[in-house]
């Protein structure tokens, strides 16, 4: 039985796009990829002690999680296009499933740096898929409030997966925390086959096509310069991601659950930042306005940043203070700048 064969095991699909049964579907997909990026933020030093390695080292493990999820997000999107969502979600979760099970049961650095790769691999098959569901399915307000609903879920599940992270290590160690991913997968792939596939009927020609647009858009100067906004402005927060289990837990002296609390305190940031932008755009500032300002702010955290880092010893109130307003700036770059991305590009004109 093939991808499609296990997507389509229900005849009859009994969980219906209008249903809260759909929307906590559709915020569960876009969870899963954000799991593997927080949840187990609290558990970097632990685990960089039962693999033998430097807690520094484990900085990789999130960058080969990143480049799995980023390098997939492109091939996903003109299979989901070609043979459907559903098989795309389906070969996402099993490589998930995989992924979690090999971190697990890891016992080398190398080991575990792979089935990370694989985690952000799978990941990316329902991070896609969510958003070119709603897009199916919906449209005006209702493809809105939903995706409204998706982005609400990406911005709650940074705050709360570090201290759910921290407290399955409570209970059974850093291995414990990869339990929590390959639950959801499990769930997801027990509820597709009651959902009907959302592709048009008629499947759309890929290769050449795909191939030709991406080398089109990736010739704008205009998309280019709003891509490189946002990959700034992430860049940062993506930073700090990786880095902060470094510096609150080992050099700071902070609890992983403490550490779990910090971080989505400082997530809420990201969230003011959105709330805010909606409120700017609202009085005519521009974006790209909006855009100059924030890049600038954070530019100027970031070099507070680096001279706390240089003091002896470093202070937790200036890091945590700093990382707030830089992901203040983030949630104003972000949607500003996807937005000119987006219109600038060619299809978006």
């Amino acid at each position: 039985m093939g991808l499609r064969g296990i997507a389509a095991v229900s005849a009859r699909p009994r969980i219906r796009p209008d249903s809260r049964t759909f929307s906590a579907l559709l915020g569960l997909l876009a969870a899963l990829p954000t799991f593997g990026i927080d949840m187990i933020l609290p558990s970097l030093s632990e685990t960089a002690a039962a693999l033998h390695v430097p807690a520094a080292a484990m900085g990789a493990a999130m960058a080969v999680y990143l480049l799995g999820l980023g390098a997939a997000l492109p091939v996903y999107g003109p299979i989901s296009d070609r043979v459907g969502r559903r098989p795309a979600i389906v070969c996402g979760c099993l490589l998930l499933i995989g992924g979690n099970i090999g971190c697990a049961a890891a016992r080398t650095l190398p080991h575990f740096l792979l089935f990370r790769a694989i985690q952000g691999i799978g990941a990316a098959g329902p991070g896609m898929a969510v958003f070119a569901m709603v897009r199916d399915l919906f449209a005006g307000e209702e493809a809105r409030a939903r995706m409204s609903f998706v982005v609400l879920t990406l911005n709650v599940v940074p705050m709360v997966a570090p201290t759910l992270g921290a407290g399955l290590m409570d209970l059974g160690g850093w291995r414990l925390i990869h339990a929590a991913p390959l639950v959801a997968a499990l769930t997801v792939l027990a509820a597709i086959p009651q959902v009907e596939e959302t592709l048009p009927r008629a499947p759309n020609p890929v290769p050449v096509g795909i191939l030709r647009s991406y080398r089109k858009i990736l010739a704008c100067r205009a998309f280019l310069g709003h891509a490189l906004c946002n990959a700034a402005a992430a860049g940062a927060v993506f930073a700090y991601i990786t880095g902060s289990p470094l510096v609150f837990i080992d050099a700071l002296g902070f609890s992983p659950s403490a550490y779990g609390l910090i971080f989505g305190a400082s997530s809420l940031s990201v969230m003011a930042g959105a709330a805010l932008n909606g409120r700017l755009a609202a009085r005519g500032i521009g974006p790209h306005r909006v855009i100059g300002v924030s890049l600038a702010g954070a530019t100027l955290l970031a070099a507070m940043l680096l001279l706390n880092a240089l003091a002896c010893p470093p202070a937790a109130s200036p890091v945590i203070a700093a990382m707030a307003g830089m992901g203040l700036a983030f949630g104003l770059v972000s949607p500003n700048a996807l937005h000119g991305a987006t219109e600038a590009s060619p299809r978006g004109r």
